[in-house]
């Protein structure tokens, strides 16, 4: 009898553990839920990293005496950038509104925080390291001439105001708002316009108003090479950006299902395009297989890719790679012979132009089929992005110009910017050459 007592418990226990079509349901559920946190939070990981190619990229490129003046803005634009992102920023880029051109609530991260969503968090994490970007793009057209104060003012207006705002219109129902140009069907699937071109337009601006480098065009207006110091450098950040890559696109589904397998292919055969592309152009064009064009062109592809890498096949994916990588050279070779603007690191045709490109293409490579309606709308996102972000980003640039002074001295320029702004050296241990 006391036997059969004992093992009553043993017996309702089991009887409650059996499984249900509810139970099994729900651990499904939770088991999916934990999985979308777990994908969403390592893409924001590789994204962040790509902090760390941009400045490999920008500091190889450019001269050894303003390597710690690239370092300095690539790690502060992210720093103050997150700062103003989560004051501000987030809530322009997804709270709710009426309008669909900006959040009008919960312009404090903490309004959003109260409704006690955790997915909040993740969500923010990913979104943040994107608005990271578009600052840093920036950075490089820039680059050898800039104060770094007047860097730093930049960096906090555009993860602020400019990226968000125009975030909102794209991308806003992805949490609470919701964007008029979404409501027409307009394709950005990563940011090959939010993120990239909005990059682009900031960085064409900043480099009108700031001027070329000392040096870089003669009297008869041609420009000279001003080579960068660490071609190795550069290419590291490459490679560091095309893996970061796989965070940027894939990681945009914000869900871990089978999709991210054909957005990283179509990711990685636009960026081996792009590449390969470049150097038979800059071969052609130019004589020679340059290395910083090839690199360049990996990029381009990368930033072409990302609008429609998740609604165009493989096979379209290595044209708009191709196209792209011929685009990036013929870009910065208008952009430095003709314009007469100088980037050092061909920023405006990597992220401006290629993410203009991009974004047309995805309309026009669309898996379910060509619709003039619907390139319609890519071309009237990328005209909006432009003149969006260009005016407002010249206006800014004139009034820091004005204001607290945007351009080092030509002696601070010609002894280097670590020096002048930073008080140190990259490679104390080296003679200087230049």
């Amino acid at each position: 009898m006391v036997a059969m007592f004992l093992l009553i418990p043993i017996f309702i226990f089991a009887e409650d553990a059996v499984p249900t079509i509810e139970s099994n349901a729900k651990a499904i559920a939770d088991v999916q839920t934990n999985a979308n946190y777990v994908w969403t939070l390592v893409a924001a990981f590789l994204v962040f990293f790509m902090q760390a190619g941009f400045a490999m990229v920008e500091t190889g490129l450019t001269r050894a005496k303003n390597a710690v003046n690239i370092m300095m803005k690539n790690l502060m634009d992210f720093a103050l950038g997150s700062l103003a992102y989560w004051i501000l920023g987030f809530g322009l880029m997804f709270g709710a509104t009426s309008t669909g051109w900006f959040g009008t609530n919960g312009f404090l991260f903490s309004d959003f925080a109260k409704d006690g969503d955790t997915w909040l968090y993740a969500f923010w994490m990913f979104q943040v390291v994107f608005a990271a970007t578009a600052a840093t793009i920036v950075s490089g057209a820039m680059a050898e001439r800039t104060k770094f104060v007047a860097y730093l003012a930049y960096s906090v207006v555009i993860s602020a105001f400019i990226y968000p705002i125009f975030g909102s219109w794209a991308w806003g129902s992805l949490y609470h708002g919701s964007g008029w140009l979404e409501g027409l069907g307009f394709i950005d699937f990563a940011g090959s316009t939010v993120v990239h071109s909005v990059g682009g337009w900031a960085a064409l601006a900043g480099a009108i108003v700031l001027g070329p480098r000392i040096g870089k065009f003669g009297k008869d207006g041609k420009p000279r090479a001003i080579p960068g110091h660490n071609l190795p450098l550069a290419a590291l950040g490459t490679f560091i950006l095309w893996f970061g890559w796989f965070g940027f696109n894939p990681g945009s589904t914000t869900v871990a299902n089978t999709d991210i397998a054909l957005i990283a292919v179509t990711t990685n055969l636009s960026a081996a395009a792009g590449a390969t592309a470049a150097m038979f152009t800059a071969w052609f064009a130019i004589g020679k297989p340059d290395g910083s064009m090839a690199l360049n062109g990996a990029l381009a592809g990368l930033v072409a890719i990302t609008a429609g890498c998740a609604n165009v096949s493989p096979l379209s994916a290595v044209i708009i790679g191709l196209i792209a990588g011929v685009l990036v050279v013929y870009s910065v070779l208008f952009i430095e012979r003709v314009l007469k603007i100088d980037d050092p690191v061909g920023a405006v045709s990597v992220h401006a132009v290629n993410g203009a490109f991009g974004t047309i293409a995805a309309g026009i490579f669309d898996v379910n089929g060509f619709s003039l309606e619907v390139v319609g709308v890519q071309v009237l996102g990328v005209v909006a992005a432009f003149l969006w972000v260009f005016p407002l980003a010249f206006i800014l640039f004139k009034v820091i110009q004005k204001t607290i002074g945007l351009r080092v001295t030509p002696e601070e320029e010609m002894e280097g910017l670590d020096i002048g702004e930073h008080g140190m050296e990259a490679y104390p241990d080296f003679e200087k050459i230049s």
